[in-house]
């Protein structure tokens, strides 16, 4: 019992409470701050309204930004198109759930320079810009499958251009025949002509 009432002794077991105490507090602070063993379920809102999700959000505990948006004609306009992290992912109650929606209005790009592409390069080229209704039309030309312009509604576009992604292109293409002219027809004497100068000759 004397060493309890060592002064050395109870500031020491004063300092071992104290330090426990403050541990047990700190791991307990953490637990609540990181939200340990408590996990959400991304719900699935794709294909909602962004009005539509954020009370999926609220009430799961999370939050969201929008962060891009894409054209698509399988879902409605304005509506959430991806999610990241994505629908079903066990996540930590507050987490940024980042969203994709679908534009209201079709996406543009600027129409390439074609001209003296073939047409695979061409083709490949508007296809990588966002043009998916390409048709092709060929016209007489020298050289067999080399791109020549690019057309919309029969109007040729000047290389530069924005246009909707979803318009109808027509990639015109040379066919390697060229269109034969008239003046380049070459005149035959008449057959009654050759036969008097024979007889004349004789």
């Amino acid at each position: 019992m004397k060493v309890l009432k060592n002064p050395f002794v109870i500031h020491l077991l004063l300092v071992v409470v104290v330090s426990c105490a403050v541990i047990y507090g700190v791991m307990k602070w953490l637990d609540h701050y990181t939200h340990h063993n408590k996990a959400v379920v991304v719900p699935d809102v794709k294909g909602l309204s962004m009005d539509e999700a954020v009370v999926f959000f609220e009430n799961s505990g999370l939050r969201y930004n929008v962060i891009d948006s894409v054209f698509s004609k399988e879902v409605a306009p304005g509506s959430i198109v991806e999610l990241v992290p994505a629908v079903g992912a066990k996540v930590k109650e507050g987490r940024i759930i980042f969203v994709t929606i679908n534009a209201t209005t079709s996406q543009m790009a600027v129409i390439p320079e074609v001209e003296d592409l073939s047409f695979r390069q061409a083709y490949a080229l508007l296809h990588s810009l966002g043009f998916h209704t390409i048709e092709t039309k060929y016209v007489p030309g020298d050289y067999k499958d080399l791109a020549l312009a690019v057309e919309l509604n029969e109007r040729v576009l000047v290389p530069g251009e924005m246009i909707l992604l979803t318009a109808p292109l027509v990639l015109v293409v040379s066919s390697g025949e060229a269109e034969m002219s008239d003046s380049l027809s070459v005149d035959t004497p008449p057959v009654e002509t050759l036969d008097s100068e024979v007889e004349r000759w004789f």
